[in-house]
């Protein structure tokens, strides 16, 4: 029993009897005391590089003390412009949805290019290859570096954003698409290629039918992600409610900002609730009863 208190005895007689386990434990542990150290050394070489006195550090938790107070102080609030607030908030969920869907449907179509398992000659192989190096270009630069590129490019407004978010995201999406191809099962290519099947018919049963829930969880948690993220857009004049934010941080308006912050966080959870709905509906799946209990007369079930 595990409850069980063993004496000084039996435990000296299991070291004994283990003693490579408990040879390997020691390791471990000198091991991580060894990071930790190092973890250690390198924040005070951080602080002490940069220049970040304690004094400094001291206060700046003071200032943000202060604004957090200014923010849940909300002065006038019924005579604010909560019909602007809202526009704008919709504005980016417009800009969310038509990126990022875009962007999924694209990197879906890129990735099988950039999958190894798929591109499996010579030839396609070094399609693939360059296929990967172009998605980590776009997913090497930021959103925000993006949108201030289209905004260089096509002016300011909301079809920056939405480009912005395209570009990353084909990026991303791209890749972790292109890995969730590489991991599936290959057994049922194998099956299928036994059975005659096309290459085009083993990419969509033997392969996407697999990767079909990785797809979906992360343009899932991409829309959830990019609701966070597309805030930044408005500050570098991509259109949305970061446009809010800049006019209120520049005001001193905190109570504002507050308020639109708890309105994206509560779109946010509403998101990550239906998010869960459709994984456990396409992913998880439901139980199908293939047998029912059926009386010898043939009577439906109750």
């Amino acid at each position: 029993m595990f409850t069980d208190t063993l004496s000084l005895q039996a435990i000296r007689e299991i070291k004994q009897q283990n003693r490579h386990i408990f040879a390997r434990q020691k390791k471990d542990v000198l091991k991580l005391a060894l990071v930790g150290a190092a973890i250690i050394i390198y924040y005070v070489f951080f602080f002490y590089q940069y220049g970040i006195p304690w004094p400094r550090l001291m206060n700046g938790c003071q200032q943000i003390g202060h604004y957090f107070l200014r923010m849940f102080v909300w002065h006038d609030f019924a005579q604010w412009p909560f019909g602007y607030y809202l526009q704008q908030i919709f504005i980016t969920l417009a800009i969310v949805w038509v990126g990022t869907l875009t962007a999924t449907v694209v990197a879906l179509a890129i990735s099988f290019l950039a999958a190894r398992n798929v591109m499996v000659s010579p030839p396609l192989r070094l399609v693939a290859i360059v296929v990967r190096r172009l998605l980590d270009i776009f997913r090497g630069v930021d959103m925000a570096i993006w949108g201030m590129v289209f905004v260089r490019a096509l002016g300011m407004g909301p079809l920056a954003g939405v480009l912005a978010i395209f570009m990353q995201d084909v990026g991303l999406l791209g890749k972790l698409f292109a890995e969730g191809h590489e991991a599936v099962d290959k057994s049922p290519g194998r099956g299928l290629t036994a059975l005659g099947a096309n290459s085009l018919q083993k990419h969509r049963y033997g392969i996407f039918t697999q990767s079909f829930p990785v797809f979906l969880a992360l343009s899932l948690y991409q829309i959830e992600s990019n609701t966070r993220s597309a805030a930044v857009l408005g500050f570098v004049g991509a259109g949305g409610v970061g446009l809010v934010y800049a006019e209120n941080m520049r005001l001193w308006n905190w109570d504002v900002v507050m308020f639109i912050t708890l309105i994206l966080v509560a779109i946010v959870m509403a998101m990550d609730k239906i998010s869960a709905i459709l994984r456990k509906k396409y992913i998880a799946g439901e139980d199908i009863p293939l047998f029912g209990q059926h009386s010898q007369t043939g009577t439906p079930r109750k």
